[in-house]
């Protein structure tokens, strides 16, 4: 596997150099040095676009809809040269990005909610999308909704998106050639490079779409180490009733020496240097994924679509994973913990429905049935390893401590959980005074069976077979062709959670437990403006859902019992704009107000609280500038600031306000004819230093903000 990752840019390539004979066309009029420049310029912005896949209504405009969405095109993410998805949505003012489970796995914040990365959809559908760590290079749009969705998606297989969800649509051929290779460089000695290639041929009726990426190196954080090579191919057919598409990706990613997660007790310890490593050397994340989509499309009368989409992912796991707990903040002292974990995970996702358009007597109708099935199961085991003495400023190295609490087979894992999601839906929205009342009503409904099994023997301890109804309403009203007005009673159907094995250094009496699905309820209310390349929203919502937390475990000190215990309730006014400001100066900014919210806690001790994690603002300000003095120049910068967080449910912790500004520049020449694009960045400018989250389900912890960061990169177009 070694080898073949070293030699996988080559085989990207190898790949690639037959594609342009696909393409008989006649040679391309001669074009200017500066319509090479102005073109590649206009193609380089970074833009949000107003609109995306709401799951069975289908593609969107915003305008048109009653719920929030919007997404991030390829140049953005291009343009600011992220590692992982995380990097992506750091631009989105409704979400954070940290880590769970206390491996390289990213977990987002929307709302106050969390997201888990098993929860984020593919080509609209859940459960194929690597797990953990997503690369972005596959990538032509990253599509954000805001709120429940339970009836636009189903249930998250995962049991979270009940603050929203993540849509990630692949790389297809466009109605332009593209042959593109990229260079890039980030700190301390990371590198790598990228092909992407699309080509249509056959009257353009058939798309191929071949890109691909890989990097590797030292990262800004002292000692960690990432490595990551994705491939993705897309095929494309469209006929005049019949389309059809298939893509295929690959994505394997090695981190080494990941800087863990703090855990804290009674007190906040200082922030380390801004590009400390406080874990141990042998620690690792090895992340293997196949997966692919595959969707059909046809018409069977001018305003009817009938269409089928099904997708599978294989996912293979391997890492010792470490954190540590600090035990005196002034000296850093800390107790150290290691756990290793082998996971292997196969799911398989399917969805098909009818779309039909209507209109008779000024009403318009569309129309949607059909169904949904998920189904995964994930095998694992863990090696909970002796305890060790550590320090979170002065960090020894040690030798791996001796195999502890053991459950499973570490050589070969056996089943641990397997689960099926099945659904059937309808809904209809009418369209009153020429469309400009939409009013959407809808119904889902959804199965959900889950089976775990015993660390053990892999016999069934635990699961559960439970029905529910989903419900939707909405409506939209256009006060103009550029101003709309949006309500809706939209709900979030999900998994029961699981009690985990331990809750910070304390052993949970019943962990593995499973615990029942839970609906929860979202009201949501806004505006929206589009006005030529400017556009706005704004919108207030409110959600509750019943909260996991652990209470202390009956005559046992050293224990927990994990639990459904009270709510949170989580209310918020979002406010989101972007586009061009005027000529050659674009905007993607916005923020957000927090007020989440404990209620119903075990004795009342922490109602009224604020729920840990969640800030209590966000904000977010984007800016490109095309420098009219210097042709083909544009300047960038970005400002993310985060509210404070509570740390704890008790709210005696909090870490404080975190702002950080990251400017760039890129630069766009003609040579021979074709377009060369320079991009260089800092991220963390001044290198600040700052605790970024203290969001965590089951304890107390703490995720450093990233350090000075130095980008830069190289584009060429053939």
């Amino acid at each position: 596997m070694t080898d073949y990752l070293k030699a996988a840019p080559g085989l990207v390539l190898a790949a690639l150099m037959p594609l342009p004979a696909l393409a008989q066309e006649a040679p391309a009029e001669p074009v200017t040095t500066d319509e090479v420049i102005v073109t590649a310029q206009r193609d380089n912005q970074s833009q949000v676009i107003r609109a995306g896949e709401l799951g069975v209504l289908g593609f969107k405009d915003a305008l048109d809809t009653p719920f929030s969405v919007k997404g991030y095109n390829a140049a953005l993410i291009l343009n600011q040269q992220p590692q992982t998805l995380g990097q992506v949505l750091e631009n989105d003012p409704s979400i954070r990005t940290t880590y769970g489970f206390g491996n390289a796995a990213e977990q987002f914040v929307i709302r106050g909610f969390p997201l888990y990365s098993d929860d984020i959809a593919l080509n609209g559908l859940y459960g194929v999308t690597p797990r953990q760590l997503v690369s972005p290079e596959l990538y032509e749009q990253v599509q954000v909704l805001n709120g429940a969705s339970a009836f636009l998606n189903g249930a998250a297989p995962g049991g979270t998106g009940i603050g929203g969800n993540v849509n990630l649509v692949t790389k297809r051929a466009g109605d332009r050639d593209l042959t593109r290779v990229t260079g890039n460089y980030q700190g301390d000695s990371h590198f790598g490079g990228a092909a992407d290639v699309s080509r249509r041929f056959g009257e353009g009726r058939w798309g191929v779409r071949v890109n691909g990426a890989f990097r590797s190196g030292d990262v800004a954080i002292d000692r960690e180490f990432r490595r990551n090579a994705v491939v993705g191919a897309a095929l494309d057919y469209r006929g005049e009733a019949f389309r059809a598409v298939l893509d295929l990706g690959y994505q394997n990613v090695r981190v080494r020496g990941l800087r863990p997660k703090v855990t804290v007790t009674d007190a906040i310890p200082r922030v380390p240097d801004a590009d400390a490593n406080y874990a141990q050397a042998y620690t690792f994340s090895d992340l293997r994924d196949v997966f692919g989509t595959v969707r059909l499309e046809y018409d069977v009368a001018p305003d009817a679509l009938l269409y089928l989409q099904a997708g599978a992912r294989d996912g293979r796991e391997n890492g010792i994973y470490d954190g540590l707990t600090v035990t005196d903040v002034v000296t850093g002292a800390a107790t150290g913990s290691s756990l290793d974990v082998p996971l292997r995970s196969n799911n398989e996702s399917i969805q098909g429905g009818l779309r039909v358009r209507l209109a008779s007597g000024g009403i318009s109708h569309e129309v949607n049935v059909g169904g949904s099935w998920i189904a995964g199961v994930t095998r694992t085991a863990f090696d909970f390893r002796a305890g060790y003495l550590t320090n979170l400023y002065d960090t020894p190295q040690i030798a791996r401590t001796a195999s502890g609490f053991v459950g499973g087979d570490l050589d070969d894992p056996f089943p641990i959980s397997r689960t099926r999601l099945g659904s059937a839906f309808a809904s209809d929205t009418i369209g009153l005074f020429d469309d400009r009342l939409l009013v959407t009503a809808g119904l889902r409904l959804q199965n959900i069976v889950v089976r775990n099994y015993a660390y053990a023997d892999g016999s069934q301890s635990d699961g559960y077979d439970e029905d529910a109804v989903t419900p939707v309403v909405g409506a939209v009203f256009k006060l103009s062709p550029i101003v709309s007005l949006f309500a809706n009673r939209i709900e979030s159907l999900a998994q029961g959670p699981t009690a985990p094995q331990v809750s910070g250094t304390l052993r949970v009496v019943n962990a593995g437990e499973v615990f029942a699905p839970f609906r929860s309820v979202q009201y949501e209310a806004g505006g929206k403006l589009s006005v030529g390349p400017f556009n706005a929203s704004l919108a207030a919502y409110t959600t509750e859902r019943p909260l996991g937390q652990v209470t202390a475990a009956a005559g046992d000190p050293t224990a927990v019992r994990f639990g459904l215990f009270g709510e949170q309730r989580n209310r918020g006014i979002e406010l989101s704009v972007d586009g061009e400001l005027s000529r050659g100066l674009r905007v993607i900014a916005g923020g957000a107000i927090q007020d989440a919210k404990l209620r119903d806690t075990p004795g009342g001790l922490n109602d009224g609280n604020r729920a840990p994690g969640v800030p209590t603002y966000l904000a977010n300000a984007n800016v490109e500038w095309d420098l009219p003095f210097v042709r083909g120049l544009t300047a960038t910068g970005r400002l993310v600031q985060t509210g404070r967080q509570r740390v704890d449910a008790a709210n005696t912790l909090s870490i404080p306000t975190w702002t950080r500004v990251d400017l760039g520049a890129r630069y766009v020449a003609a040579v021979a004819d074709r377009p060369v694009t320079f991009r260089v960045a800092v991220d963390n400018v001044a290198n600040e230093r700052y605790w970024a989250s203290a969001f965590d389900a089951f304890s107390q912890t703490l995720l450093q903000g990233t350090p000075r960061t130095y980008k830069a990169s190289v584009s060429v177009d053939f």
